[in-house]
């Protein structure tokens, strides 16, 4: 079985939680039982998570060697210059090692997108832009961490599919079956 879920933002990908005061998690959400997150998914994003009760499967869908491409929307603070664009396209080195993009490119504001809460702090003097960025690898933060690299801090990231699995119109909280 193989569930795609558009995860809110301020939710665990886990089910469950044992800080104090405990945090939203995948629990609430009424998901089929024995399904586990296929991958993570920050607290602080949101968009396309896989669930499945198939370990081969979820290995499959995470395993960097299996080059499942992931892609993003992300609202950036400041308007991206050429230079800026092309760094992120050449990769960027991170302390981890260099952050491999497959691909950038700049886009209008997502037409049916949802409103986020809390909402994106916005600074009137600053403006902001979207990207959608696509990587086959998904280390810890990497696209936060690969924007502000260039001068351009992440002020709101959307998973938006991942290899042909596409949030396709599903609601923050919703769910359906892939297969």
């Amino acid at each position: 079985m193989l569930i795609a879920l558009n995860k809110p933002y301020g939710v665990l990908t886990q089910f469950t939680d044992r800080s104090e005061p405990p945090r939203r998690t995948l629990a609430e959400f009424g998901l089929p039982s024995g399904v586990y997150a296929a991958g993570r998914l920050d607290f602080d994003s949101e968009g396309l998570l896989l669930l499945t009760d198939d370990g081969a499967l979820a290995h499959r869908l995470t395993d960097p060697r299996h080059k499942q491409p992931k892609t993003y929307l992300v609202q950036v603070e400041g308007d991206p210059s050429d230079e800026q664009l092309a760094a992120l396209r050449a990769g960027v080195v991170l302390n981890d090692g260099p952050s491999r993009l497959l691909t950038v490119k700049r886009v209008e504001a997502p037409a049916a997108l949802w409103p986020r809460d809390p909402p994106i702090r916005v600074r009137k003097s600053v403006p902001d832009a979207w990207l959608e960025l696509s990587l086959a690898e998904g280390r810890n933060r990497q696209v936060r961490r690969t924007t502000a690299a260039v001068g351009l801090p992440t002020l709101r990231l959307i998973r938006w599919s991942i290899g042909h699995y596409r949030l396709d119109g599903l609601a923050p909280g919703s769910w359906r079956r892939c297969d």
